[in-house]
């Protein structure tokens, strides 16, 4: 009788799918089978690339004259510690009796590496039709779903071309470059470093990675604090009185005076004094009352980088302990697929969504969530996501936002609390985007005493909305005082006095009104150094292209690829704290590089400054893409990288 083959990435996955099919399987050595079914698995990598000595043992040794190492014909070789299994996947691939193979790795560029490699080297029987399976979760529908619409193999050739030549460019810098500057520069940095000898490690995300943060610290360590004097003025009297402060304006006395450090405060303490007897006995007049209404939607849903960013920032933990959890929540069917850049959903998934949200209401049986469930359904929540932000499919590539299933509790008792923590945090940030917006009362005041403008304003929570579920620690339930930006590009280290206003104040005066000055003060401000990196916002700045944005809507709108992608950002930190490039601290999760690390990056800006450039690195990384999308052919891709190595070696 014909047999169906399909190959999971891992056991724990092909189980998955038995049970889905629900086959009646004999479990065998390395695989299950049954009447029509037979499943069996990788355990992740199989096969690997060789190294230089394969192709020739005097490439063993390290030396200039055999640089650069580009093979023409690239060769591959099995993994010895799993050698066995691949020989039995290999058996199963050529038995003649299998006419479907069924490609059900990982639902992503590696998981497609993973098995091409596989099938490279096993040679499946020519005469059986090679399908993917491509699913966003590990329910038994989206299982079902997988298999039936899987498509023709050929249909992802050209990811597997992207993640081929993702594997080549990253070997040939790394056996290039590595070679080339521990063998001209290993002696140095073994003599800086105080050890006896040295290899350079180069890599074309991770030696980018660590400039990133070698740049960061040398800026945090070459930082000058600046003291300035900023001018709050209190207006009123002392029954009722609120504060503002000054900035200076183009009809201002002081408008381009060398006394001013920015355009909120003085250089000087006298300075900012005399100022402020120039303006003591003037009148004071209300110019500008403006009040206006606010909303504020909730922020997109999780993607890789947004929940590591998150969990570091809450759990203290490290991004490759995020993507571990949530791949072990989605492996118990709880969640989406986690490797994925997008933090919206697709048409189709929205149009299905209630059934997540049923599922949730059904078997999550957590108070707090339930209570918010309880309320969307008493004040009748729509659930129609298809013309808001949340839906993008011109934002998804291979997969949408993570979500939760809403089923697999059957496993949800049996989860360490971190995880039951972790799944928490992806279903209110869910729950929240049926929340309405949350609504503000913005109050903005300006006082003039004689062309010298102060500002104050407050802005009121009057509908919380989203804000119910998910509580910044910036909002206390229905107030919050602001601070508008009014300083440049310099962070100061004391509170505005505008922090300090009371709203009801604001919310009585007029334009044109007269108000009483009942004093003026000098505040102590100063200059912050940049903050350093954390293992989470580390991640961000890497999806971005280096550049560390904190507004997550602006985030969301820059274009283009990032440095390294979401299924191996967390492993090249790992890489780099194991090589001892960086050091990252276990309670804070701050990052700093080693001394070992800043060596390394001088040898790297000294010989080959294009590695620490997050553009050039984000470049590759776009090239990848555009070959995954057929934009350009691999072979254009490859003679990119040949020209690269033209140049610097």
């Amino acid at each position: 009788m014909p047999k169906k083959l399909l190959i999971t990435e891992k056991p724990s996955v092909a189980m998955e799918f038995a049970k889905a099919l629900k086959i009646n399987t004999t479990r065998k050595n390395g695989y299950l089978e049954s009447d029509e079914w037979i499943i069996t698995w990788c355990v992740g990598h199989l096969v690997t690339m060789s190294y230089p000595e394969k192709y020739d043992e005097k490439l063993k040794q390290w030396r200039l004259d055999t640089l650069p190492f580009i093979p023409e014909e690239w060769k591959y070789e099995i993994i010895p510690a799993v050698q066995n299994q691949f020989n039995i996947v290999e058996g199963l691939l050529k038995r003649e009796d299998v006419e479907e193979i069924y490609n059900a790795g990982d639902s992503g560029r590696e998981g497609e590496y993973i098995q091409r490699l596989v099938f490279m080297m096993a040679k499946p029987n020519p005469n059986a039709k090679m399908k993917r399976v491509w699913i966003d979760s590990q329910t038994e529908e989206e299982i079902i779903r997988g298999i039936k619409e899987a498509k023709d193999l050929s249909e992802y050739d050209s990811l597997s071309d992207s993640a081929y030549l993702r594997a080549k460019e990253d070997y040939l810098i790394g056996i290039n470059f590595s070679r080339l500057l521990s063998i001209i520069y290993g002696r140095r940095v073994a003599k800086q470093a105080n050890m006896d000898r040295a290899s350079i490690s180069v890599g074309r995300v991770m030696t980018c990675v660590l400039g990133m943060i070698v740049e960061r610290e040398r800026e945090i360590r070459n930082f000058v604090k600046t003291k300035y004097y900023k001018i709050v003025g209190e207006f009123g009297n002392e029954q009722s009185s609120f504060k503002a402060e000054w900035k200076v304006n183009e009809n201002s006395k002081v408008y381009n005076s060398p006394k001013l450090y920015n355009e909120s405060g003085f250089k000087k303490e006298e300075d900012a004094k005399e100022f402020i007897t120039s303006l003591m006995g003037k009148e004071a007049l209300i110019t500008e009352v403006k009040k206006s209404k606010q909303k504020e939607n909730a922020p997109l849903l999780f993607n890789l980088a947004e929940i590591q960013n998150e969990c570091t920032k809450r759990f203290k933990i490290k991004p490759d302990e995020t993507l571990e959890i949530i791949q072990n929540l989605y492996e118990k069917k709880l969640v989406t697929y986690p490797r994925t850049d997008a933090r919206v959903l697709s048409t189709a998934v929205a149009k299905e969504i209630t059934k997540n949200l049923n599922g949730i209401a059904k078997g999550y049986q957590e108070e707090e969530v339930q209570g918010y469930i309880k309320k969307m359904s008493e004040e009748k929540y729509s659930t129609n996501l298809l013309k808001t932000k949340y839906v993008n499919d011109s934002k998804i590539t291979d997969h949408y936002a993570i979500i939760p299933t809403g089923q697999g509790y059957e496993n949800y008792d049996k989860l360490p609390e971190l995880q039951k923590q972790v799944y928490k945090v992806i279903v209110k940030r869910f729950l929240a985007i049926f929340y309405p917006p949350a609504e503000f009362n913005k109050i903005s005041v300006t006082v003039n005493i004689e062309n010298e403008v102060f500002n104050t304003s407050g802005k009121v929570c009057v509908k919380p909305g989203y804000l119910e579920i998910l509580k910044p620690k910036n909002v206390d339930n229905k107030k919050e005082d602001k601070q508008d930006d009014n300083i440049g590009e310099d962070s100061i280290s004391v509170q505005s006095a505008e922090t300090e206003n009371n709203l009801d104040i604001l919310n009585t005066l007029k334009k044109g009104e007269k108000v009483e000055i009942a004093n003026f003060e000098t505040k102590d401000a100063e200059t912050s150094p940049p903050t350093r990196y954390n293992s989470g916002s580390i991640i961000l700045a890497m999806e971005n292209a280096g550049k560390l944005i904190e507004d997550e809507e602006l985030r969301e709108q820059i274009k283009g690829a990032g440095i390294g992608t979401s299924a191996t950002r967390a492993e090249i930190m790992k890489k780099l704290e194991k090589i001892k490039y960086i050091e990252i601290n276990s309670k804070t999760q701050i990052i700093t590089p080693t001394n070992f690390g800043e060596i390394i990056y001088d040898v790297v800006a000294s010989s080959m400054p294009d590695m620490l450039n997050p553009k050039l690195t984000a470049s590759w990384e776009k090239g990848l893409d555009m070959v995954a999308k057929k934009e350009i052919k691999p072979n254009e891709f490859m003679r990119k990288i040949r020209k690269l190595y033209q140049i610097k070696i």
